[in-house]
């Protein structure tokens, strides 16, 4: 792979389609069983040779959606102009072929404007998005969360008109509890602009999806189901296994705490690293091909800082099927 020359995509990206995908519930969207996220690893104080050597890595493989946010970065804003630059360096010749998506709903920008769910952030939030990216549209775009004080009417409505005002083809929903996500679903098909997907963290630490009813209704509805956080933040690896690494997440206290590994808890991430095992593959691996078995689900949401990393966790989509329950 040369990074200094033009990108030419692998001929055989798509050999493996018939594992690599699935469809996104009652859609015409295929989408990765392994999908890419640029919450990490993708910002302005990332190495942009290293985002591009993934990214190029990635769609060799057949990985075509690509996960954003307005404010993923550190700073806010820069993995969005990091997608811009690899649009405008490798990918535009792809355009097409790359199912693109990004987020507003979180702080992004100071005032009483530039959070929640409001029609104005979202709109103004999409237009700066889009400009980052050298983009004319964006093929998803989520409410990254549930606004309590902003009229669910009004969020919506701003979204539906998002698609066909040409910005964005297909919404979705993040993190939205299971009665708004009700609501949402009914106002968007009624005026044409059905939900395409949810997002929610699932893993084999955090099942509220399934607690809560959203797979059961995602899979009633023809609505797909992608997982963020597959991993628990490291925690479903071999990381954590012998004790805390130093440069680790855990050990720098980011997102992970060191309190948070219980000997409890422990014990538990060594018995199912044996149950991996024994089904000929790592924690992770076993990890990511569960929540993939699960009903509804569409895609899991991996990060990466490195190709390998990456190459490990796409050895899922071969998994055999669960005899049992973990």
């Amino acid at each position: 792979m040369d990074l200094k020359g033009i990108y030419t995509a692998d001929t055989r990206r798509y050999d493996d389609s018939q594992a690599l995908y699935n469809r996104c519930g009652k859609s015409g969207i295929l989408l990765p069983k392994v999908s890419l996220g640029f919450w990490h690893n993708f910002g302005g104080n990332d190495s942009y040779e290293r985002s591009r050597k993934i990214t190029h890595f990635a769609f060799d493989h057949g990985i075509n959606h690509f996960d954003l946010a307005n404010n993923y970065g550190p700073p806010y804003g820069s993995a969005e102009e990091t997608m811009g630059s690899l649009i405008k360096d490798d990918f535009r010749p792809y355009r097409d072929e790359l199912f693109i998506s990004t987020k507003a709903g979180y702080d992004m920008w100071e005032g009483p404007y530039g959070n929640w769910g409001s029609r104005k952030y979202l709109t103004a939030s999409l237009g700066q998005s889009l400009k980052r990216m050298n983009l004319e549209y964006v093929d998803l775009f989520y409410s990254h969360r549930y606004d309590p004080d902003t009229p669910l009417e009004e969020t919506l409505q701003a979204m539906a008109d998002i698609v066909k005002q040409g910005k964005a083809l297909y919404l979705g929903l993040s993190r939205w509890p299971l009665e708004a996500l009700k609501f949402a679903d009914k106002y968007l098909r009624e005026r044409d602009v059905p939900l395409l997907i949810y997002q929610g963290r699932l893993n084999l630490l955090d099942r509220s999806p399934q607690e809560e009813g959203i797979l059961d209704y995602c899979a009633e509805h023809g609505i797909g189901f992608i997982s963020f956080s597959p991993l628990a933040q490291g925690l479903l690896t071999d990381r954590y296994l012998n004790g805390i690494p130093s440069d680790s997440r855990m050990a720098k206290e980011h997102f992970l705490k060191s309190k948070d590994l219980t000997p409890e808890l422990l014990k538990k991430l060594k018995a199912w690293n044996e149950q991996a095992g024994k089904r000929n593959e790592t924690l992770a691996e076993m990890a990511l091909s569960w929540i993939l078995s699960q009903k509804s689900v569409t895609s899991v949401l991996v990060g990466a800082s490195s190709t390998e990393q990456l190459e490990k966790n796409m050895k899922c989509v071969h998994a055999e099927p669960f005899s049992s329950e973990i």
